[in-house]
């Protein structure tokens, strides 16, 4: 299990060093096509064997090119390239070394006798063996910088860190307040309860897909019901592109964060509050504690191990949170979060290297974190 984890971890930290970009992860290597010009029908015909070869990269050289191929039978040849020698039917030729991007055409003379006509063997039916060595961007001994240069230049790297911010911490204390207050009002018994608790969890167990594109129909400035609503009522008068506009895009998205993830600190909470012993509550009513005192003094107290819990592992998880955000705003409109940077580093502008750079940086952020937190939460708050 430990590999499982801290290999992925390793690859991470080792490929943020690297001058790597999505070209970059299949190593160069010759590319080989075989084929006969001419189409030959009849005996004495004369043809030519093609071999097109290049250098699948535009940025690292290969060295030591060489070919080695059994031409079919049948097929005369009458001359050879200097750099081919030919034993029988057996073909080898040494290129040398190549740059990057080298394309080399190479053309074998042939005169087509009948067993040739005869056999179906055709020069692209071969296997030719193509060898060559070339260095690997991710296992040679080149390392950079360049990576973080590139991430913490400029105003940028601070403005995605406060949006991450903003959205993992308004959108953790959000998720659990929220479910505080379902909790308790679902901590009694009542008809219909199991229903309620049904319709509670909705968000949180439907496709995630779904959800996020029923809020954009919802909110749509053209066609969204919500618009629609706020206009009739008087609020606005004219609609709001609340997934398209800062600061609105933001909070839009991070109260979709806590509408989806508050059911997971309900059940929780609510497990919770149905272990703790009821006499306290009935000696403190006894006394004349209101229900507000009540929650403060006796089930807050009760309950600050479970939230604390809530709290570091909804932190972390909305730290990482990727998709919600992709599917509702791409990460424009001041969304732009740390996890959607890594895609864009990565995938959009395809510098791998970069992308694997804001990933560690992610996991310095939330490693920080946990040890803070870790180091400050009591063992008798849960931890």
């Amino acid at each position: 299990m430990a590999l499982v984890v801290i290999l992925p971890l390793l690859a991470i930290f080792w490929i943020s060093v690297k001058p790597v970009e999505l070209g970059n992860l299949r190593a160069p290597e010759v590319v080989l096509r075989e084929d006969l010009r001419g189409a030959p029908k009849v005996a004495g015909d004369a043809a030519e064997i093609r071999y097109r070869l290049r250098n699948s990269s535009q940025d690292q050289p290969i060295v030591a090119v060489s070919i080695a191929d059994v031409l079919p039978e049948g097929l005369a040849v009458q001359m050879v390239d200097d750099r081919c020698v030919l034993n029988g039917r057996n073909l080898s030729c040494d290129f040398g070394d190549w740059e990057p991007g080298y394309r080399e055409t190479l053309k074998i003379p042939v005169i087509v006798e009948q067993s040739y006509l005869d056999n179906g063997v055709r020069p692209q039916d071969s296997d030719a063996t193509v060898q060559g060595s070339s260095s690997n961007v991710l296992t040679n001994s080149t390392f950079t910088l360049d990576n973080f240069a590139r991430i913490f230049n400029g105003d940028e790297f601070v403005e995605v860190l406060q949006v991450t911010l903003f959205y993992t911490v308004f959108g953790t204390i959000g998720a659990l307040v929220v479910g505080l207050f379902a909790a308790l009002l679902l901590n009694k018994s009542f008809k219909g309860q199991g229903i309620l608790r049904g319709l509670y969890l909705f968000p949180y167990v439907a496709p995630v897909i779904a959800v996020a594109f029923a809020w954009l129909i919802l909110f749509d400035p053209f066609s969204g019901s919500a618009n629609a609503l706020l206009i009739q009522m008087g609020v606005s008068s004219e609609a709001i592109n609340f997934f398209g506009e800062r600061p609105l895009a933001l909070i839009m998205v991070t109260i979709f964060e806590i509408w989806r993830y508050f059911p997971l600190s309900f059940l929780f909470i609510l497990a919770r509050m149905q272990s703790i012993d009821t006499d306290m509550y009935e000696a403190a009513d006894m006394d004349g504690a209101s229900p507000f005192q009540q929650f403060w003094y006796l089930s807050i107290p009760q309950l600050l191990g479970i939230l604390s819990v809530l709290f570091l592992l909804r932190f972390i998880w909305t730290f990482n949170k990727f998709d919600d955000i992709f599917l509702l705003t791409g990460g424009n409109a001041g969304t732009r979060t740390l996890t959607v940077n890594v895609y864009e580093q990565a995938f959009a502008i395809s510098n791998i290297g970069a992308g694997a750079a804001v990933a560690v940086v992610i996991f310095g952020c939330l490693l920080t974190f946990s040890i803070f937190f870790l180091k400050f939460i009591s063992r008798e708050e849960g931890l």
